[in-house]
């Protein structure tokens, strides 16, 4: 799917119809081995790449569910879209995407 937007349209286009709320999340748990390389980073300061890549890749899960559910719903685009994270016990995290399925009006 092409066209996903965080706005409330799809610009150059109208939207016909509503289709609803669609969703998606990934939860991902920490792994020890990079709770250790983070202590370390931590004292010293700078990036963790390994959770920059952990949130970067439950960012990418999450999106591909929601865009998968608004494809079943016959949806050509996907507007209002947004993240959400949430720790959901000490050590895993879910990250939400969620937006509004519509179907666009042909050319």
């Amino acid at each position: 799917m092409k066209h996903i937007y965080t706005c409330d349209l799809v610009p150059g286009k109208t939207i016909a119809e509503g289709l609803g709320m669609v969703r998606g999340s990934s939860v991902r748990a920490r792994h020890m081995g990079r709770d250790i390389g983070a202590f370390f980073k931590g004292i010293v300061g700078g990036e963790v790449d390994d959770y920059t890549k952990l949130l970067a890749e439950a960012r990418e899960q999450a999106l591909d569910r929601m865009v998968e559910e608004a494809k079943a719903l016959g949806a050509d685009a996907i507007v209002g879209m947004r993240f959400c994270g949430t720790e959901i016990q000490r050590g895993a995290a879910e990250m939400l995407a969620y937006g509004t399925a519509v179907r666009l009006e042909k050319d």
